[in-house]
This record gives structure tokens, C-alpha cells and sequence, in this order.
């Protein structure tokens, strides 16, 4: 992937002129254009949206295959993972020494091309891989034993690890079909109205952040990664999109309540979630260091154009840009077939340095006691707004910067506000070092996104959600539902 300085450098100097739906040429309904996108909507819907039972529980189609595959064929996934974790990080190494000059390759592995940081992340990614892959207990006489405890190395690998590599390739190929046949447009000119005033995004960002909320944080960031190459949004709307909108699953959702024991409480727990990630993003988008990242694109600008008129107007312009670009786009077959090499490319450039971030961040919070005396400062704060067992629940805010998943196990036996107070915070801080954390780094290094940004937008969003997070949790309580 092309680094901030080999990419081009464009601005919009001027934002163009807003226009109603009379200043608009709508695109004639061709029956076979609209059937095209018809279909290609229907089948994102169904695969990405579609409530089904699963062992009790909702979920989505998308869901059930992803853990389908991964429990019925682990074996397979495994083997598969390896190989993409090795190939990641040999392709990083020919591309980087091709660039150096070192080698001449004759062909182009400039996407594989990275910084020198991301280059050793990938390739110790592709040393502990094999570790992993084989369950070694020990090598070279050195005792691997603290690697195979709960929550460590079985946890990255198999689970983590695993459900991203099947995730992006396979949701790659259904989010391709819906962007490319007009689901992109269609999105995006109904969320114009919201997403411009409240988030100051394009209004197709909206399609990367129902990506997120329906499949997964790694499907959001393959729309958005893809539509920025293509010059749909600019280095600031990535910046946002991917530290504001990465949101973890429904599906997820419904694990940590589950965690918790508060599976009847889901829908309270979803809304507060909801209600949280908008108010985050509605503040963090207008102070630094969101604000300050620059407005230029790495491939020729295409913004949208200002839309003003009814419902009816925003509804008609949004069939007529949908239906033009279902004309325009390819066939099924070619656009589920990109899909899936793109969503293999992508998935062969973070995997290696995902598994070696997130293995030092899980194994950092289980062996050290580095977020208890973090989150000592925190215990007064806790007791103060009401919450019950502070002690326990201050640190489970702070840890979550390792792992979504963490918070909600240290709170497994404390009392049920505390539980309800840590399930929505946890799954609302978004920014961990498990898996989304590096991945937004090395998929936009091009933009860039920084360790130090990280970090601060995860203090900031900890500041913010807290007393957020504690006032509802005492309306709930109040409701009597606690």
C-alpha cells in the first residue's frame, strides 16, 4: 500500500453549488439497470440485515456463515490463515526491498509497499504465525507456556485471528456487489440530511458505518479504504469514518450482554451503545486532533454534490444515482470476484501485523498489572457518579484498550449495574489494540493514522462516555430494569 508521500496530493477548493431536484438530470429507470440494483440491494440486505435465529439468540445470515465456516472447517482456516499471515509478510519484504533498490523484481507489488514500522510488524507477524499455528509449548528450550494461557494465544489465534481472515474476504464480496450495483449511492443520498450536519461526512458514509454495525468493523474499513482509493472521501472523512464509525457488531452486542447475564436487557444495552458512538462522534469530530487532519484525497476528488428538497426528492435522487450507477457497473460475477481478490489483499496486509499487536496488548493485560494501577485513579471517579464495586470497574475501563472483550469478563461477578455500566462502555469505546487498532494504522497509513491519535481518542472517548454511560445507567436502574 503507497505511503503518504508517493501518493498524490489533490484538494476541492471550491465546494460546488447546492442543487434541488429541478436542477438534477435523474437517470432514465431502465428496467434491466433497475432490476440490477434491485437485486444487488436485496442480496446486502438479506446477507447483512435479515434477523435469523441462531442457539437462541438474532443475528445475520453474514454471522452464521463466518462462524459456520470457522467451527465447521477449523482446521482449514487455520492452514489458510498461516498462509496469509506468511504471505503478507513476504510480499511486504520483496515490495520494500524492490523499492530500495536492493532487488528488481519485474512486476508491481507497490500495494504491498509500507513503512518500515508496519514492514517489521508484518513480518513478526509471520514468525509467531507458525507458533501459533502448531501450538508449540516451547522452542529452542525457551517455555511457551504462558502463551497458551485463557485469554492469551488460543484467544488471538483462534479466535480473532480466524474470524478476521474469514471475515474480510467473505464480506468483501456481498459489500462489493452492493457498492458497485448502487447500494452506495442509494445509502448515501437518503443519509446526506444526517450525516453532513451531525458528523460532517459524506452522506455514502453512512454504508461504511451500517457495514460496521450489521457485519463487521473489518467490512466497514474495506468500504471505506476502497472508496477512498477511488476519491470518494478525503483524509479527514477516513480519519473519522475509522476512529468513530469501526463499530463492533450487533451480533457482538449481543455477546457481551450475554456475558453479563443481561441477555433480556439486549435491546437497552444496543440503544445505549447507539445513543453513545453518535455523541462521541458528533463532539469528537470538531475538536483535535480529528479536526486538524487535512481535506485532500489520494485519487481524483469526487465529493459529493450539495442536495437540498423534500423526502420525496432526496428518495427520487437517490433511486435515479443508484439505478445510473447499476447501469454503469459490472456484471454480478465481476464484482464478486474483485470483491473477494480485494478482500484477500487487504486481509494479507493486516493480518500478520494484527495477530503481533494484539498478542502483545491481550498478554500485556493478562500478565502485568499495568491497567490496575491505571485504572487505580479512576476508583474515586466510579464511586462518585454511583456506580457499584468501583475497584473492579475502574481498571475494566481502562483495559478495554487491549480488547474489546476483556472489560466485560473482569466484571463477570460484580453487581448489575456495574455489569451494565461496563457492557455498554466497553463495546462503545471502539479503539483497541487487538485488532482495529492496527488495522487502521496499516490500512491508512496513507492518511495517516497514528499510535499517539489512537491513544488520545481512546482517553477522549473514556472521558466522554463515563458520566454518559453512568447516567443511563442510573435511568435504567430507575426503570426498574436493573
Amino acid at each position: 500500500m503507497a505511503t503518504e508521500a508517493q501518493d498524490p496530493v489533490r484538494t476541492v477548493e471550491t465546494e460546488p453549488a447546492a442543487r434541488s431536484i429541478d436542477d438534477v438530470d435523474l437517470n432514465e429507470s431502465n428496467p434491466r439497470a433497475v432490476a440490477k440494483f434491485v437485486a444487488a440491494f436485496a442480496i446486502g440486505a438479506v446477507f447483512f440485515l435479515v434477523p435469523v435465529p441462531r442457539n437462541g439468540e438474532l443475528t445475520v445470515p453474514f454471522d452464521v456463515a463466518v462462524d459456520g465456516i470457522t467451527t465447521a472447517f477449523p482446521d482449514a482456516v487455520g492452514a489458510y490463515c498461516l498462509a496469509i499471515v506468511l504471505a503478507g509478510g513476504a510480499l511486504t519484504t520483496l515490495a520494500e526491498l524492490d523499492a530500495r533498490d536492493v532487488i528488481s523484481l519485474g512486476y508491481d507489488l507497490s500495494y504491498f509497499e509500507t513503512s518500515t514500522a508496519f514492514w517489521a510488524l508484518r513480518v513478526g507477524g509471520a514468525l509467531v504465525a507458525p507458533v501459533l499455528f502448531l501450538h508449540l509449548e516451547s522452542l529452542a528450550g525457551y517455555d511457551l507456556g504462558w502463551l497458551w494461557a485463557p485469554g492469551v494465544g488460543e484467544f488471538m489465534w483462534g479466535t480473532l485471528i480466524y474470524s478476521v481472515g474469514v471475515i474480510i474476504p467473505l464480506g468483501a464480496i456481498f459489500i462489493t456487489i452492493f457498492v458497485e450495483l448502487g447500494g452506495l449511492e442509494f445509502v448515501g443520498t437518503l443519509s446526506r440530511p444526517v450525516m453532513k450536519p451531525l458528523f460532517r461526512l459524506p452522506g455514502r458514509a453512512a454504508l461504511d458505518s451500517l457495514a460496521s454495525w450489521v457485519g463487521s468493523y473489518s467490512v466497514g474499513l474495506y468500504v471505506t479504504r476502497n472508496v477512498f482509493d477511488r476519491g470518494g472521501y478525503d483524509k479527514r472523512d477516513v480519519f473519522t469514518i475509522a476512529t468513530c464509525f469501526s463499530t463492533v457488531s450487533i451480533g457482538f452486542v449481543g455477546v457481551v450482554a450475554a456475558t453479563v447475564e443481561m441477555l433480556d436487557l439486549f435491546p437497552v444495552i444496543f440503544l445505549a451503545y447507539f445513543v453513545c458512538v453518535a455523541v462521541c462522534a458528533a463532539i469528537l469530530v470538531r475538536v483535535p486532533p480529528i479536526s486538524t487532519v487535512p481535506e485532500v484525497y489520494v485519487a481524483e476528488p469526487d465529493p459529493e454534490v450539495p442536495f437540498h428538497g423534500s423526502g420525496g426528492d432526496y428518495v427520487r435522487f437517490a433511486l435515479s444515482e443508484a439505478v445510473g450507477k447499476a447501469e454503469r457497473g459490472e456484471t454480478f460475477l465481476e464484482a464478486a470476484r474483485r470483491g473477494f481478490v480485494d478482500g484477500l489483499r487487504l486481509t494479507s496486509l493486516i493480518l500478520g501485523t494484527i495477530l503481533l499487536v494484539g498478542l502483545a496488548a491481550v498478554a500485556l493485560s493478562a500478565y502485568t498489572p499495568t491497567f490496575e494501577i491505571l485504572g487505580a485513579p479512576l476508583v474515586p471517579v466510579i464511586d462518585l457518579l454511583g456506580i457499584p464495586d468501583p475497584e473492579v470497574v475502574a481498571p475494566a475501563t481502562i483495559v478495554g484498550i487491549t480488547e474489546m472483550y476483556v472489560p466485560v469478563l473482569l466484571v463477570a461477578e460484580a453487581a448489575p449495574m456495574a455489569r451494565f455500566f461496563v457492557a455498554v462502555l466497553a463495546v462503545s469505546q471502539l479503539i483497541f489494540f487487538s485488532s482495529v487498532g492496527p488495522m487502521t494504522m496499516d490500512m491508512f497509513s496513507d492518511v495517516p493514522i497514528r499510535l499517539r491519535d489512537l491513544v488520545a481518542l481512546f482517553v477522549m472517548r473514556t472521558i466522554i462516555l463515563v458520566p454518559l454511560v453512568a447516567a443511563m445507567t442510573h435511568l435504567v436502574a430507575a426503570l426498574g430494569l436493573l
